[in-house]
C-alpha cells in the first residue's frame, strides 16, 4: 500500500494493522527461553516427603550401628571363653574321677565279701562287749574271754561289712586290709603300749546302757 492510499485511509478513521507479536526464542533442549527448569527428585526423595528426610534415616541408621569390637574387648572375650572350657573339663575330669572311684570302690567291696564269706568268728553266746573307735564314733562288738585276750593281742581283728562288725583273725585282716582298707575296723597292734588302746584292757568295761 503507499503512503498516499495509508494516509488516505488513516484520514477516513482506518486503524493501521497492529504488527504481529515476536515468537520467544527457544533452547536447544526444547524449552522456552526464560522458563526454569523443573528440579528433579534427589535421591531417597519421595513425593509427599520432606526434603533431608533420607539423610537424616542414613545419619541415624549409621549412629544405631554397633561399635566396632576392640583388640583388648577380643582379647578379654578370648580370656573367658578359654576360662570357661577349662573350668567346664575341670568338672568333667572331676565327675569322671569320682565315678571310677565310686566303681573300684563297688569292685573291692564285691572282693571283700567273697574273701570274708563264712569266716567270721563271732559267738552268738558271747558277753563281753570290746569297745573301738571307727569313723568317728565308739563301736563295739561281743566276744569271749578267749577272744578278747586274742584280740588284744592281734591274733585278731575287726571288719566291718554293711553295717555289721565281724570278728576274723589277723591273717584274713591282712588280706581284707590290701583289698579294701576302709573296712577294717579294729586292728591292734601288739607291740604298741597299752595307752594307745585304753579299750584293750580286760578289766575296763562299759556299762552297755551307755550312750556314746
Amino acid at each position: 500500500m503507499s503512503d498516499t492510499l495509508r494516509d488516505q485511509l488513516l484520514g477516513l478513521g482506518f486503524k493501521p494493522a497492529p504488527k504481529p507479536e515476536r515468537k520467544p526464542d527457544t533452547r536447544r533442549d526444547g524449552r522456552p527461553q526464560g522458563r526454569p527448569a523443573q528440579a528433579r527428585p534427589q535421591a531417597g526423595n519421595k513425593p509427599g516427603n520432606k526434603p533431608g528426610h533420607a539423610g537424616k534415616a542414613a545419619h541415624g541408621g549409621a549412629q544405631g550401628a554397633r561399635r566396632p569390637r576392640s583388640q583388648e574387648d577380643i582379647d578379654l572375650a578370648k580370656a573367658y571363653a578359654i576360662r570357661a572350657q577349662r573350668e567346664k573339663d575341670e568338672r568333667i575330669e572331676a565327675e569322671r574321677l569320682k565315678q571310677e572311684e565310686a566303681r573300684l570302690r563297688r569292685e573291692a567291696k564285691a572282693r571283700l565279701d567273697e574273701l570274708i564269706k563264712d569266716k567270721a568268728l563271732n559267738d552268738p553266746n558271747a558277753d563281753i562287749a570290746r569297745h573301738f573307735p571307727y569313723g568317728g564314733k565308739i563301736k563295739r562288738i561281743y566276744v569271749t574271754a578267749d577272744q578278747l585276750r586274742a584280740l588284744n593281742a592281734g591274733e585278731l581283728g575287726v571288719l566291718q561289712q554293711n553295717g555289721r562288725y565281724l570278728l576274723v583273725t589277723a591273717a584274713l585282716l591282712a588280706e581284707a586290709e590290701a583289698i579294701f582298707a576302709p573296712a577294717v575296723a579294729l586292728k591292734v597292734d601288739p607291740d604298741a603300749p597299752a595307752a594307745d588302746d585304753p579299750y584293750a584292757d580286760p578289766m575296763y568295761q562299759v556299762p552297755d546302757d551307755l550312750v556314746w
